[in-house]
């Protein structure tokens, strides 16, 4: 990913992967597994990847990780959360063993040095707070909508669901609104090497 120019919102080319592959297997985890709303409304999430053999490393804080948000109108910045050690999450769990995420996550662990993977859930006229990450984020979507909305700073990008990938810039100020009627559902990693320095 070197030498190439990157604005907030970056395509990467030449992967793809089958969505219509994907919704049937997240219909298959889904009937046995719950999104995990940690305490935040209309939000869930689903580890994907964990530190091999610890169980704990996809539960409560774990799941969500340290992020700085401006909370009122002082403008102040406050971090929430703890640090996570991203680098640790290297292990697929084993609700997504053999099926068609485990290629999807051995194809991006070549390509990319990657932390927490998630499956992550915005219910329908939602909004994420206005906040940044420690690091930027791999999205793959699954099920959207044209009202679906991320805002990096002053822009806002609708990611389709067509199997494509796309690095954003979450070390800025960002936040991710559904303004349709239906969940939207992304896979969403962290990226350990920062490709917008």
């Amino acid at each position: 990913m070197n030498n190439v120019e990157f604005n907030d919102f970056y395509q990467v080319p030449n992967i793809k992967f089958d969505i219509l592959k994907l919704r049937a297997d997240l219909e298959k985890i889904l009937k046995n597994k719950k999104f995990n709303s940690l305490g935040i409304k209309s939000f869930g999430a689903i580890p994907l990847n964990q530190i091999p053999g610890d169980e704990d490393s996809i539960k409560g804080h774990n799941v969500r990780g340290t992020y700085w948000t401006l909370p009122d109108e002082t403008g102040k910045e406050a971090e929430r959360d703890k640090p996570i050690d991203e680098a640790k999450y290297t292990e697929i769990t084993s609700d997504f063993k053999n099926t068609y995420f485990e290629e999807v996550y051995n194809t991006l662990k070549k390509k990319f040095k990657l932390g927490r993977i998630r499956i992550l859930l915005k219910e329908p006229r939602s909004t994420l707070s206005w906040h940044r990450d420690p690091e930027p984020r791999l999205h793959i979507p699954i099920i959207t909508n044209p009202g679906c909305r991320m805002v990096i700073e002053n822009v806002a990008k609708h990611m389709p669901a067509d199997g494509s990938v796309t690095i954003t810039n979450n070390t800025k100020y960002h936040n991710f609104f559904n303004g349709g009627e239906q969940d939207r559902i992304h896979i969403v990693a962290c990226v350990l090497e920062n490709p917008f320095n």
